[in-house]
């Protein structure tokens, strides 16, 4: 019996302590929670609002996601990008109809950041919103701005390309104050653009899309998603085209054969300030022109992708990763700079057997500059596409109008929208 009421004994401290431990695991400081949610956004997003706003596109399209799934092949087709927009149209025009996009009331006077835990008749209003536009599952009505409007809160972000954190600034709030009206113009414009993708691509299973507004690169390999990556791209002065093209090449250690409008405008400046300018930006003269030498420093990267355009474009790696951080990305002169150059480089030439992975880690890493020829190229479309609807989720993206090519042109029915 001693034994036995020892035995209980032990058994009743243990539960006490862990009673204790749970409730102080319980009582964890939940902004430690908000840094890992923000951290593994992507994770967090998936298993709350994403998973939501897909089961219900799914409810809707139940036949079509099947037969995507029986025939993988067509799941990345652009030809669907416009039924897809159509379909937002008519969820737009609804809202619309029935009245239900009101106005966030603030005063930009006196409009301080929102952030988790801020409450307010503000919060309850965007709680609201996200309800309507489909990044909350329900609508709490409540005023806090809890975890569950942080899951909305996100998904908001991600669908409009902003930084994916939790707080609200008064530019959000004017966002999601534009007239639903601005949204049904955005996507009727991206519908026509979508009748301007060029044929050879509008059923391509393979190809390369760079969509300048919201500043990513997809590249699909029979009809599904091989990778992705974010990219950065011209200055509104100097904008990046928007054509199709074919991939050819892949060049390895590039050299920067610097243009002669940068040599004239920048360099002759900093050269005649600075005697030794080309010297400490690893350049030299090749001919009467300007380049800079093979290197991790060298404006290009380490890797270079060719495709034949008579604007002299093309996208290439960048040492100047910090700036991918920006919402806004307009930086360069015209080209695309990838922020994940050189893991594309091995996923174009996986199949290759004579590019093995060490073979490529190699030639990027030399100091003279390597070309490979693609044995299989790969059309490539760098568009522009202020809506678009995720082939993932189903759900709208708007990106901004970054070089205002949306303002430039007029919506109404009578006229047709042309794109340049």
């Amino acid at each position: 019996m001693r034994h036995l009421n020892k035995f209980l004994l032990i058994i009743t401290i243990v539960f006490l302590f862990s009673s204790f431990g749970f409730k102080n695991e319980k009582e964890k400081s939940l902004n430690d929670k908000l840094f890992l949610k923000e951290n593994n956004f992507e994770k967090f997003i998936d298993s709350t609002s994403v998973l939501s706003s897909t089961f219900n596109f799914q409810n809707r399209n139940r036949d079509s996601i099947a037969n995507l799934t029986r025939t993988s092949g067509q799941v990345y087709l652009l030809s669907r990008q416009y039924d897809r927009l159509e379909t937002a149209l008519e969820k737009y025009r609804k809202i619309e109809r029935k009245k239900l996009w009101k106005k966030i009331d603030i005063d930009s006077a006196t409009f301080k950041d929102l952030k988790p835990f801020d409450s307010g008749v503000a919060v309850k209003q965007i709680r609201e919103r996200l309800f309507i536009d489909g990044d909350l599952k329900k609508d709490s009505k409540s005023t806090i701005y809890d975890e569950e409007l942080m899951a909305g809160v996100l998904n908001y972000k991600k669908r409009y390309g902003l930084a994916l954190n939790y707080k609200l600034t008064l530019d959000h709030i004017k966002q999601m104050n534009e007239p639903i009206s601005e949204r049904i113009k955005t996507i009727q414009l991206n519908m026509e653009r979508c009748r301007l993708i060029p044929e050879n691509l509008i059923n391509a299973s393979d190809y390369i899309m760079v969509n300048i507004p919201s500043y990513r690169l997809l590249y699909v390999k029979n009809g599904h998603s091989e990778f992705t990556s974010d990219v950065f791209v011209g200055t509104k002065w100097s904008e990046t085209e928007i054509f199709s093209s074919t991939m050819d090449k892949v060049v390895f250690s590039p050299y920067w054969n610097v243009p002669q409008s940068i040599i004239d405008n920048e360099l002759k400046l900093n050269m005649a300030s600075n005697k030794n300018y080309l010297e400490e930006h690893n350049m030299e003269w090749n001919g009467g022109k300007v380049r800079q030498k093979p290197g991790p420093k060298n404006s290009l990267g380490l890797v270079k992708f060719l495709f034949p355009n008579p604007f002299d474009i093309y996208m290439h790696d960048t040492p100047a990763k910090s700036l991918f951080q920006f919402e806004q990305r307009t930086f360069s002169h015209g080209c695309i700079n990838i922020k994940e150059a050189k893991k594309l480089a091995h996923v174009i030439l996986k199949d290759d057997p004579d590019w093995p992975s060490e073979k490529i880690d190699l030639a990027m890493n030399g100091e003279i500059e390597t070309t490979c020829i693609l044995k299989n190229k790969i059309p490539i479309y760098i568009g522009y596409f202020t809506a678009w609807v995720s082939e993932d989720t189903g759900e709208v993206n708007f990106f901004p109008d970054v070089y205002e090519k949306d303002k430039e042109k007029e919506v109404d029915g009578s006229k047709n929208v042309v794109m340049e």
